[in-house]
């Protein structure tokens, strides 16, 4: 058994599996708070590191491609405090994080695990019901269908409608895409009716518009995974990919009148009531500083 216990989580191996127990208190990403306690079995993991940084480090679990629906449906775009297979390590525990390391890499080669794509997620997924988001609306999940929200902010042509609920035998694939710079994020459900160039997320009814306004935003990446998850893995599909892969944007420079049109549009939206006076102040900042 090997086990080390930090502020931001708690990791055990048994031989058999990696169990992660994220920690507590504010400074735990809203979005490891939500999804809790997870059980990664060997056979999910391509690897294990140890990464040293100037005050302490991390432990990173590397799993096999194709074997998690969170890391799907994520594609390489959840930041370091979100991730749950990531774990901040202190200074004083280096040495405890580098035994965790040669445990799970000796039961990785003695049990000849392979490290090519998965042909089956080997976890589970979130549990349902799950529900996150942000912006202009909340998505939720029993299990069966998916339920879009709106809230006061939603545009009309989105909230003119009232909830969307669309059963899972008619989503054929998810996108999650978290606010990045001053671009805004979406999470998007794909179906047989939205075929074609969807409209853009803030006017889709089959898509929240993220603001990126809030890390409790990221919960809307738990919703992606869940339903990922009860839907053909990619593997095994021979038609419209699950969770098809997007580009990530070409990222957004500081250009000064980009950033002042930025700062006007805030405003426009804080007068006429979209904004709270909280999330302005936070957007401006945000905005100043790059300025």
């Amino acid at each position: 058994m090997a086990e080390i216990l930090q502020k931001d989580g708690t990791w055990t191996f048994d031989g058999d599996t990696v169990r992660v127990v994220p920690g507590r208190g504010s400074r735990i990403h809203p979005l490891r708070q939500a999804l809790g306690e997870l059980e990664v079995p060997l056979t999910a993991l391509a690897g294990i590191a140890y990464e040293p940084g100037r005050k302490g480090g991390g432990l990173r679990l590397r799993l096999r491609e194709g074997a998690c629906p969170l890391l799907l449906a994520a594609s390489g775009r959840l930041r370091d405090s979100a991730d749950p297979y990531r774990l901040a390590v202190e200074q004083d525990r280096t040495g405890v994080a580098e035994y965790f390391v040669d445990e799970v890499r000796t039961a990785l080669l003695l049990d000849q695990v392979p490290t090519e794509p998965a042909d089956r997620f080997l976890l589970p997924g979130p549990s349902v019901p799950v529900s996150g988001g942000g912006g202009d609306g909340t998505a939720s999940f029993e299990g069966d269908g998916v339920r879009l929200s709106w809230n006061w902010k939603a545009e009309e042509s989105k909230s003119s409608g009232g909830p969307v609920t669309l059963p899972l035998s008619e989503i054929t694939g998810v996108e999650w895409l978290p606010a990045i710079g001053l671009e805004n994020g979406h999470l998007r459900f794909l179906t047989p009716r939205t075929g074609g160039t969807a409209p853009a997320p803030k006017y889709d009814r089959y898509s929240l518009d993220l603001w990126g306004l809030s890390k409790k935003e990221y919960t809307a990446a738990l919703v992606a995974a869940a339903v990922l998850a009860r839907l053909p893995h990619p593997a095994t599909t021979t038609g419209p990919a699950a969770a098809p892969v997007l580009e990530q944007p070409a990222p957004v420079t500081d250009d000064h009148d980009t950033l002042l049109r930025r700062l006007r549009e805030l405003g426009e939206l804080h007068r006429a009531g979209v904004l709270t006076d909280e999330e302005f102040s936070t957007a401006k900042q945000a905005v100043l500083k790059r300025l």
